[in-house]
């Protein structure tokens, strides 16, 4: 799997507008959950490209793209440097989303790998991620990797209740 940070601050090109629309679409379980489209059966490229736009605009925010061997868009992740809160000295992951249809062939696991083993070389200690409640499969894919509950509070962003948790990165980047 290769990752490819998208550029901030220029309009995302067409062909991959499409890609990373057709990802968000696929979703729209996590999409009824989390209430961030107003239709989660119609996600529309003008909002996808909002929201990455959004995303983007935080401070120490990136957006990881997530290739497949043979180019083909699997995944995307979101990631802050810092938290917002000076109290939080971990780096986060704030969306880790695979294209549904490959849901259980690796690609979620894999990406989550690197995202750390990106923070591990950036001398990062741990990391921290938010599930929303009612998600307990995502609950369940995190604990899974290593990730433990530490709090229970709401997001900051929409105020939805979340389980927050956190993973100590210990040892040196995985071979791939």
């Amino acid at each position: 799997m290769l990752l490819e940070p998208l550029p901030a601050g220029r309009d995302i090109p067409a062909p991959l507008l499409t890609e990373l629309t057709a990802l968000y679409a696929s979703n729209h379980e996590f999409h009824r959950i989390s209430g961030d489209f107003p239709d989660p059966d119609d996600v529309r490229p003008d909002q996808v490209a909002a929201t990455l736009a959004e995303d983007l605009a935080v401070p120490g925010a990136e957006v990881l793209l997530a290739r497949a061997g043979d180019g083909r868009l699997v995944g995307l992740a979101v990631t802050l440097a810092h938290h917002p809160d000076p109290a939080d000295p971990d780096p986060w992951i704030g969306l880790l989303m695979v294209d549904a249809a490959e849901h259980g062939r690796g690609y979620g696991r894999t990406l989550a790998g690197l995202v750390e083993d990106r923070f591990r070389a950036r001398g990062r200690e741990a990391v921290r991620l938010a599930v929303l409640a009612g998600n307990p499969r995502a609950l369940a894919f995190w604990t899974a990797l290593g990730h433990q509950v530490i709090d229970h509070r709401p997001d900051r962003a929409l105020g939805r209740p979340c389980a927050v948790l956190r993973k100590a990165l210990t040892g040196a980047p995985r071979a791939r």
